[in-house]
């Protein structure tokens, strides 16, 4: 039997955590840092399943990786690369490996192999918008099938050129995957329409410290020369948004107040706006931001998802939850990913009032009108929500999950928890230091010793 978290809910969140570092920004550096072959260091590293999937991927490829997992600090350093080629194990681990044809293609002249895509399982999320930027830079890519999966590969025969790249859409990973690959391209390369989230700018900063002479503007236009000398860094993995805003919505439906150290108001202005809305109560303090449940909330809200510094798509499926205990009718319009509302259905199974619509429900006309995508879902609150044995189907929606059990007050069983650990660190002793009724069952013995009741406080 595999592992399965258990939950009683019925109990506000109250106390401290800590911020861990950002999934999006470490997984990102640890590649970037195959463009040199010198020693860097990062810290504030966070110990979740995709930077071990991410390590690994770097290690196969040569770098010599030691990991301090108590003082959260990585060395790494791909003195040569032993190969190019990623082997078929790591096929739909995650978002990685396509990244790895950017930070290669400078580096090797022979052809990179690399696995096809993974991650959650969102919508298209094609990576036509990477390949046709790395093709005009001067990159040659290829796929073909094996074993049922697809095998991307490209070379570089007569090296990269810089090239003005105009992106259809600021998307993350292309982005960073144009960055990567301008690095040791030559000449100047300009990215316009790229994406500028706070973990593209943490990346920015390491590869300045590394010695890429890169700057960007404020119309979204980023501007990388070629860089052939590089230096050794020391860099900081900046805190995870997505989760602190995911237990500060957990903190604030639960009717509780929780101070998370480190949260960064920077990089939380769009979030903390929407929380004033819906009437939910923070205060930011020196060291991090203190969020609290201060009376009834508030529905009648219009969300519409976007990239940076919009309302992120990662924050919709938490945010939801906590408007299902909201006063009114509130509308969420989905305009990054066409298939981001799956979790719904499991909601609605647990009372939750929610219906999905193919139109868009919001101020304005998104890329995926009338392609008949359910994006748009109105939430009519406040519900009450019963417990439900469930299986999550993602990372994000796998919290969402999470924080409706908190709110139920009989039992929920919670499957698949393998997606809470790519992107949240320790979240089960996070979860008890606030006062939750939480366990991991791990065995059929400790189902049968007790299922429940969990001990109430």
């Amino acid at each position: 039997m595999n592992p399965f978290i258990q939950i009683k809910g019925g109990t506000p969140l109250q106390g401290e955590i800590v911020a861990s570092g950002a999934k999006n920004a470490m997984t990102k550096l640890l590649v970037a840092s195959l463009i040199s072959n010198k020693k860097c260091i990062f810290t504030n590293v966070p110990n979740i399943g995709d930077v071990d999937i991410t390590a690994e991927l770097c290690q196969e490829l040569g770098a010599e990786i030691s990991w301090d997992k108590e003082k959260r600090t990585i060395e790494i350093i791909t003195k040569e690369l032993s190969t190019s080629s990623i082997s078929q194990k790591f096929s739909g681990a995650n978002r990685i490996p396509i990244l790895l044809i950017g930070s290669l293609l400078g580096r090797t002249t022979t052809e990179i192999s690399v696995p096809a895509v993974g991650g959650d399982k969102l919508g298209t999320r094609p990576v036509n918008f990477h390949i046709k930027a790395l093709e005009q830079l001067g990159a040659q890519i290829n796929y073909h099938f094996l074993n049922d999966s697809i095998i991307y590969t490209a070379k570089a025969p007569n090296g990269l050129k810089g090239n003005v790249i105009i992106l259809p859409f600021p998307s993350v990973g292309a982005t960073e995957n144009t960055i990567l690959a301008a690095v040791r391209a030559k000449g100047t390369t300009i990215i316009k329409n790229a994406a500028t989230e706070p973990e593209i700018i943490n990346l920015i900063l390491f590869l300045q410290k590394l010695g890429v002479h890169i700057t960007l503007d404020v119309d979204r236009t980023i501007r990388i020369k070629e860089t052939n000398t590089f230096y050794e860094v020391e860099h900081n993995v900046l805190p995870d948004r997505n989760e602190v805003i995911s237990y500060a919505l957990a903190a604030i439906s639960t009717k509780g107040k929780v101070f998370i150290k480190k949260a960064e108001h920077l990089h939380m202005i769009t979030f903390l706006n929407y929380l004033r809305k819906v009437n939910g109560g923070f205060n930011v303090k020196k060291d991090g931001i203190e969020f609290f449940y201060k009376g009834p909330l508030n529905g009648g809200i219009l969300i519409e998802t976007d990239v940076h510094p919009g309302f992120m798509t990662d924050w919709q499926q938490p945010f939801a939850v906590l408007l299902t205990q909201s006063n009114g009718c509130s509308v969420i319009h989905e305009t990054v990913y066409e298939n981001r509302f799956g979790y719904t259905k499991t909601l609605n199974e647990m009372g939750a009032d929610m219906e999905l619509f193919t139109s868009c429900l919001g101020g304005k006309t998104c890329r995926f009108s009338s392609l008949n995508h359910f994006h748009s879902l109105i939430i009519k609150g406040p519900s009450k929500l019963k417990g439900k044995d469930i299986s999550i189907p993602d990372l994000r929606a796998g919290f969402a999950y999470i924080m409706a059990a908190l709110l139920a007050k009989d039992i929920s069983n919670i499957y698949n928890i393998h997606f809470l650990d790519r992107g949240y660190e320790n979240i089960i002793d996070k979860l008890l230091t606030l006062g939750a009724n939480i366990k991991k069952v791990d065995t059929k013995k400790d189902l049968l010793k007790k299922l429940m009741p969990l001990p109430v406080k």
